[in-house]
């Protein structure tokens, strides 16, 4: 089959290119995705994203050994599904900081330059909500409809602990503290399928392909991208472009199978080589977390989400325990007067949130995450026996660790508080009550985890570590683009769901206009 455009992976970046450019209807535009329909009734529920976590809906992916991490081996969910994992996060939206997007440093890519992208992309309701979102976009974000008791508790803390109280979250900066942002609508996930996909599923010129897991790009004799190969010996050809979605292990592990790569890499993965790009796979970052986690001594947390009462409440009105994203609130902060902005974010969730969500909590508990939102750790992806090798290097660069213990030293803080005082109890597993430096640094080595924000494995830039121009085309590879958050220079000091969506809405007017 041929098509003017191929995009493959039907994640957050991919079902935005799929609508915007099959909206010209002299295009065709075809979209392939690995995992399957996004039918299940917990991708609708918010609170029951963890349930995906380690079934069909989930790449389950886990890190090489992990020196500085005890040799742990992490596990790292991704979607696997319509929607990608936008169909399996947290809903967070999150844009980040001003700082982020000029700190990238690239023609087009400056925080006033992107911002009309992000709220091209928002619906978001409300008074004066249109002086920082979107209002028309197919995202749509929300209030949580009920939030935790302890959640107010939790908001009130941060301002009698001096913290600035933001009136919007994704404003220009996002110093001080607010409730979480959600893609929701009414109650239920709206991901970036719901969004983006359903409603251009019904266009004659857009075909959607499930189950159909890209093996390698086809590049023609003069090295120029002309299509894909997916399942068994199956191929569709592009005519103007072949579009790259499939996150930050998918897209540098296709280009490395293609024969684009690191000569060291390519060599290692037994691959032909096609073209040198030193920098695929490269530059991998992720936002790691550790996380403070007390008893609650009061029975109101979401330990009772699934009890029969809040199952129907959501089913009668949408409403209750289930419509939690799990991450009720945050605050944003500086842990030091140096740091230009904030470098640790507080995440707080009315339940003790442990091993993924994986395992039930074992009581009623409360967890303040604190993430580490600009790592200085650099990892990399390669490729042995055609699987990537996922290797982040968490720690390895010793700032990140001093960070991640004075993040721990203000959530003991947030704790402490007056405010949260009748809900804080005792440490709950793993956090054991750590207090000295010692300690705490050891508890970060020991028990830190993703906060699932993997970027920056197919950098943009102009130098020679770059993957993609500042226009996301391949360097030296005619034909080819990648859009999703691989691009990503340098990680957001937020979340990558919104950042994600904001890089694909540029790319289709970048590729519309080529």
């Amino acid at each position: 089959m041929e098509y003017d455009y191929i995009i493959v992976g039907a994640g957050s970046a991919g079902c935005v290119l799929a609508n915007r450019l099959s909206a010209d209807p002299s295009v065709r535009v075809a979209l392939l995705e690995a995992g399957g329909p996004d039918r299940k009734t917990e991708i609708r529920i918010p609170a029951a994203f963890s349930k995906l976590f380690k079934t069909p809906y989930d790449w389950n992916y886990s890190t090489a050994k992990q020196a500085e991490m005890s040799g742990r081996e992490l596990y790292w969910p991704r979607g696997k599904t319509l929607g990608g994992s936008s169909s399996i996060n947290a809903q967070m939206w999150v844009r980040g900081h001003r700082a982020d997007y000029d700190g990238w440093d690239l023609p087009g890519w400056s925080y006033d330059e992107v911002l009309p992208y992000f709220q091209r992309a928002e619906r978001r309701s409300g008074s004066n909500r249109g002086e920082v979102y979107g209002t028309d976009g197919p995202i749509h974000i929300s209030e949580l409809r009920s939030p935790n008791v302890t959640t107010l508790a939790f908001l009130r803390a941060c301002e009698e602990i001096g913290l600035t109280r933001l009136d919007e979250l994704n404003g220009p900066s996002n110093e001080g503290f607010s409730p979480t942002p959600v893609t929701q609508d009414r109650g239920r996930r709206w991901s970036a399928a719901d969004a983006y996909l359903r409603p251009a599923t019904r266009r004659p010129n857009l075909t959607v392909l499930t189950g159909a897991q890209v093996r390698r790009i086809v590049l023609d004799q003069d090295g120029r991208a002309t299509g894909v190969e997916y399942g068994e010996g199956l191929r569709v050809t592009a005519t103007r472009e072949v579009i790259l979605s499939a996150g930050a292990i998918g897209s540098p592990h296709l280009l490395i199978l293609s024969g684009i790569g690191h000569p060291d890499d390519l060599r290692a993965a037994g691959v032909e080589p096609r073209h040198e790009l030193p920098g695929v796979g490269r530059n991998l970052m992720d936002h790691l977390a550790s996380a403070v986690i007390l008893a609650c001594p009061e029975p109101v947390t979401l330990a009772r989400a699934e009890s029969a009462g809040n199952l129907a409440r959501y089913l009668l009105g949408r409403s209750g325990m289930l419509t939690s994203n799990v991450g009720e609130a945050v605050a944003f902060i500086r842990t030091s007067a140096e740091e230009p902005a904030p470098d640790i974010e507080l995440l707080f969730a009315p339940v003790a949130f442990a091993d993924h969500g994986l395992t039930p909590p074992s009581g009623h508990g409360l967890t303040i995450g604190v993430v580490l939102l600009q790592p200085e750790s650099r990892g990399r992806i390669t490729v042995a026996d055609g699987e990537p090798v996922i290797d982040p290097c968490y720690l390895t660069a010793p700032a990140d660790a001093r960070r991640l213990v004075a993040g721990l030293r203000r959530a003991r803080e947030v704790f402490a508080s007056e405010a949260l005082r009748p809900y804080a109890g005792g440490p709950m597993a793993p956090y054991g009550g750590e207090e000295t430096d010692e300690e705490l640094t050891r508890f970060v080595h020991e028990h830190s985890e993703t906060l699932y924000h993997p970027a920056g494995t197919c950098k943009m830039g102009v130098g020679d570590d770059a993957v993609v121009d500042p226009s996301l085309r391949v360097v030296g590879v005619p034909g080819l683009r990648v859009v999703d958050a691989s691009v990503m220079p340098m990680l957001n000091r937020g979340h990558t769901h919104a950042p994600t969506i904001m890089i694909a809405e540029r790319a289709a007017d970048l590729i519309r206009a080529s």
